[in-house]
């Protein structure tokens, strides 16, 4: 099974959990008649529609490649997550017109026990399964996954601080009470929502993941070997769950075409030893030229024309430029 089929089978089993966690807290509210238990009920309205919104994007994502989409489908994935972020920061704005409405005229609540005891329950079930979500989304580099898992996280927070409010009123009698916590976690969740889209956004823009960059150069620097005199031009396209590494490989220029495939063949080996199959890497080989040789750290070169100067460490500015590296850069 690919990492997309996984995917798509734990999205399968995270919507059927929103789905139940969704009834369940529709009968607080209906037993309550609580404005802030319809708060945490309408923002997982939101929660179902993102999570089938997210099944079909996995669905998508996992469908093999075609003459269409030479890349694949994962792409689909940062638009649910898109829809996910901005359907949070719509249920944010209901949630605080509903407060705004209650403080006017509040509504009588009765069976205060019973929510209490069933909010608690969807917590509990809430934040493991949003743990979990969000440790495989890591894992698989799947957005829809780690969406899905920090807006289970926020919502579950957000019970939290509902289930305060609650115990309050339970036992202070205060009506609006109700109402302040509603508008509290409103706010709470429209900032998750902006964080969420935000992300998204980048994702489709291919803006630059300088953390993920920081990571694969931190490796490379460890693990470099001799022939690899130079690396540049690095660049990290993620499509869904499967990320596209873009770089050029300076070698030694006397090497013939199968010492430099197995020059390339174990620098892809290595970066999918760190970061799983989903990476897929594309190398274009140069051959050293003589200012090379001040910072090539190859103790049995028969043709150096130049002493060794200095070993350059990678990072994200130098790996990333389109230039070869000189000695004059350290």
């Amino acid at each position: 099974m690919s990492i997309a089929e996984k995917n798509f089978s734990i999205q399968k089993k995270l919507t059927a959990v929103i789905v139940v966690l969704f009834i369940i807290k529709i009968v607080a509210w209906y037993l309550t008649n609580s404005v802030a238990i319809l708060t945490d009920a309408l923002e997982y309205t939101i929660n179902v529609i993102a999570g089938f919104v997210g099944l079909y994007s996995l669905y998508l994502s996992s469908k093999p490649r075609d003459e269409d989409h030479p890349y694949g489908h994962g792409r689909v994935e940062f638009i649910s997550a898109a829809v996910e972020g901005t359907l949070m920061i719509v249920s944010a704005f209901i949630i605080v017109y509903e407060a705004i409405i209650n403080l006017k005229h509040p509504h009588t609540i009765e069976k205060l026990d019973y929510g209490i005891l069933l909010v608690l329950l969807t917590a509990i079930i809430n934040y493991i399964v949003g743990f979990y979500s969000v440790k495989r989304g890591t894992q698989n580099n799947s957005l829809p996954l780690i969406a899905a898992g920090k807006h289970m996280q926020s919502d579950t927070y957000a019970t939290i601080g509902v289930l305060v409010g609650l115990v309050l009123l339970y036992f202070l009698g205060f009506s609006w009470i109700d109402s302040a916590v509603a508008l509290v976690f409103a706010f709470i969740i429209m900032i998750a929502g902006y964080k969420i889209l935000r992300s998204s956004i980048a994702g489709i823009m291919d803006e630059a993941d300088n953390e993920l960059l920081e990571k694969v150069i931190k490796v490379l620097n460890e693990k470099r070997r001799a022939n690899w005199i130079d690396l540049h031009n690095l660049r990290i396209i993620k499509y869904g769950s499967v990320i596209h590494l873009d770089c050029h490989i300076t070698i030694p220029w006397y090497f013939n075409i199968h010492q430099g495939h197995d020059e390339v063949k174990a620098l892809e080996d290595f970066v999918r030893e760190n970061f799983g199959d989903s990476v897929e890497l594309f190398v274009h080989t140069d051959g050293c030229l003589d200012f090379s040789c001040k910072v090539c750290t190859k103790t049995d070169c028969a043709v150096r024309k130049y002493d060794f100067v200095k070993k350059i460490e990678w990072n994200v500015e130098n790996i990333s430029s389109n230039q070869k590296h000189k000695a004059e850069e350290v």
